[in-house]
């Protein structure tokens, strides 16, 4: 009679786990045992049978001539007691406890005595907890046990995240080889080319500054300088102090030189038959993955030197975006293709939000209702989310400790304010409290009251205004006034603190407004077919403090073909973009309806008119809308 696969499968567990089950009682009862290792003073009885079963190490050891092979004692160095205790413990039950604090050494140890599953266990662990403070140990840790997939996955995190990790002084104390597998990838998350000749003179002088400058030659074969404005590469790649002083190098940027005048240099490459390149190699600063084997045939190939390549980089494929959010996903519309991409799918948006892009492309949004079981005195909070642009995902921030709507979002250098709005309780009373949040300490504060309580406001933001730099929002007040507060955040480590100063009424009133930047202009729109330009620098006469009727507003704009409220604005590379809205509708009856619209219009600069791009955009209902910049090689198209 035939076994079937699943009743063969489980005849296998069962024996299996009978097998264990014997061994580790043999152990634990004293029986059978021939061979004691000892670790630095410590002693642990085990079967040498086991040991080679699991351990190839043990294995070669037992079956040599060496004398361990036939000692009942064996000494091994270099190996933690508390560790070599895991791994036996390990070997006899499959149970093994990885931490943080262990995993490095289990994986030395793992690595030394070759016990495969061990090994790749640890390599699944470190993968999952890489973050910007352990990625660069990781990476070393990969190279140095010649892990290929730790190293890689280490090497491809911290391009995604260069910029930042490029920062960190642990990152200029990379050794020369280390150094050219991560800025030689094609992954790198950079804009531009200049970042990392920048980065690299940083690194060449920030420690064994002569050994360095040697090394810099072979490191400058990494560099893409192709890709730099000719302008950048003559005033300051050229004219830097340490290639000035090296002929070596002054000699390779001639070749690029030479390139930008259509000529280029060729080398020729000799390939011997039979070479292998195993996955750990670092090649020219290339991590190649495990297994990969390339037979290379004995010829002479010809080819553009190093220094030459002009490949992009993975992050110069950015593109200026609309980004709408609602709560039923977030979705990118680049309006120069007419393409949408799915940015996230995420259903924890809340449906009545406010979002925020900051001056470093970073987007927040804060709103809807969380209930925080840390906090057992006032659970009640908002959510506080960021988007991460790697994952295409919402990260959890530390949620609004004030639950409101209808409040203002703004920033202003290092904080986020959250201005008035109306507490989500009972009542729904109107406030004039405002919550700074610290991106620097993660943290919430709260700063002084505002003058009055506001609600339904729009931020903005002013620069060079009385040379600093300030966060501003105005707020209509019972359809007769609308207010302008300053703020001035101050840098600290506990909560954020802020200044509020009461600046004047603006005379002009305006409903259902929607405010933003374009061309260093100010925009408004109203309850009305218009909208209002003004020059921020003369917005406010700081100096009289009162508004100036002769300033306002600096120019008159094109009036919008339709009457709309609540419409959206967005500054995208240049362009002036209007979208949604409510306007009043007649439906086929004649009746006059309130509607929403999710339609797309661009202001064309040189006619001075409004013109439709997209009658109608899936998911602009009831969403927010930012301008960004996203890599769309991320994203999926919709």
């Amino acid at each position: 009679m035939t076994v079937s696969l699943e009743q063969a499968e489980e005849l296998r567990l069962y024996q299996q786990t009978l097998l264990q089950d014997g061994l580790k009682d043999l152990l634990d009862h004293n029986k059978f045992l021939d061979c004691v290792l000892k670790v630095k003073g410590k002693e642990f009885p085990c079967h040498r049978l086991v040991l080679a079963a699991c351990s190839p190490y043990f294995r070669a050891m037992f079956l040599s001539d060496m004398e361990e092979s036939k000692k009942r004692e064996i000494s091994l160095e270099d190996v933690d007691p508390e560790v070599m205790g895991k791994i036996l413990h390990y070997i006899y039950t499959s149970e093994l406890e990885i931490t943080e604090q262990n995993v490095q050494d289990i994986f030395s140890v793992a690595n030394m005595f070759q016990i495969p599953s061990i090994f790749t266990v640890c390599v699944s662990f470190l993968q999952k907890r890489l973050c910007l403070s352990n990625c660069l140990a990781i990476f070393r840790l990969g190279l140095m046990l010649d892990c290929a997939r730790l190293a890689v996955a280490a090497r491809d995190f911290i391009c995604d995240r260069f910029a930042l990790i490029s920062r960190d002084e642990e990152f200029f104390q990379m050794s020369p080889d280390e150094l050219i597998a991560i800025i030689s990838s094609d992954s790198l998350n950079i804009e531009k080319e200049e970042s990392v000749f920048e980065v690299v003179m940083k690194w060449a002088t920030a420690k064994d500054r002569e050994s360095r400058v040697k090394a810099l030659p072979v490191v400058f074969e990494s560099i893409r300088f192709r890709l730099m404005e000719k302008d950048y590469f003559r005033d300051h790649v050229e004219k830097h102090p340490l290639v000035k002083s090296s002929p070596e190098l002054l000699k390779k940027l001639q070749i690029v030189k030479d390139a930008h005048e259509g000529k280029f240099a060729v080398v020729k490459r000799v390939k011997k038959k039979g070479e292998k390149k195993t996955g750990d190699n670092v090649i020219n600063g290339g991590v190649e993955e495990e297994g990969v084997e390339k037979e290379e045939e004995e010829e002479a190939e010809e080819g553009l030197p190093g220094i030459l390549n002009d490949t992009m980089r993975f992050g110069m494929f950015l593109q200026d975006l609309i980004f709408m959010v609602s709560d039923s996903g977030a979705v990118a519309y680049d309006p120069s293709a007419n393409e949408c991409y799915y940015a996230s799918l995420s259903a924890q948006i809340p449906k009545n939000h406010v979002s925020l892009v900051t001056r470093e492309n970073q987007v927040f949004i804060a709103g809807g209702l969380y209930y925080n079981e840390d906090n057992k005195e006032d659970p009640m909070n908002s959510y506080f989310l960021q988007y991460d642009h790697l994952d295409s995902d919402w990260l959890g921030m530390p949620p609004l400790p004030s639950p409101r709507c209808l409040f203002g979002l703004g920033e202003a250098e290092n904080s986020i304010f959250v201005v008035g709005g109306k507490e989500l309780k009972e009542g729904e009373q109107t406030l004039d409290s405002v919550m700074c949040y610290d991106r620097l300490s993660f943290k919430w504060g709260e700063s002084d009251s505002l003058p009055y309580p506001v609600y339904g406001h729009v931020p903005g933001k002013w620069n060079n205004i009385d040379n600093k730099n300030r966060a501003y929002f105005r707020k209509q007040l019972s359809i007769l006034n609308l207010l302008l507060c300053a703020f001035k955040s101050f840098p600290t480590y506990s909560e954020p603190k802020v200044t509020i100063s009461y600046l004047g009424n603006i005379f002009l009133a305006i409903a259902l407004f929607e405010e933003m930047t374009f061309q260093e202009q100010r925009f408004s729109t109203c309850g009305y077919p218009n909208v209002l330009a003004f020059n921020s620098q003369k917005f406010y006469q700081l100096v009289k403090n009162h508004w100036s009727r002769e300033w306002f507003p600096t120019f008159a704009f094109t009036e919008f073909p339709q009457k709309r409220s609540s419409v959206s604005l967005v500054s995208l590379s240049g362009t002036l973009f209007l979208i949604g809205g409510f306007a009043t509708v007649e439906t086929e009856s004649g009746e006059l309806v309130p509607t929403e619209l999710n339609d797309v219009w661009r202001y064309e600069e040189e006619g001075k008119k409004w013109e439709g791009v997209l009658r109608e955009i899936q998911f602009a209902s009831g969403a927010t809308f930012l301008p960004v910049r996203l890599n769309v090689l991320r994203l999926t198209k919709m």
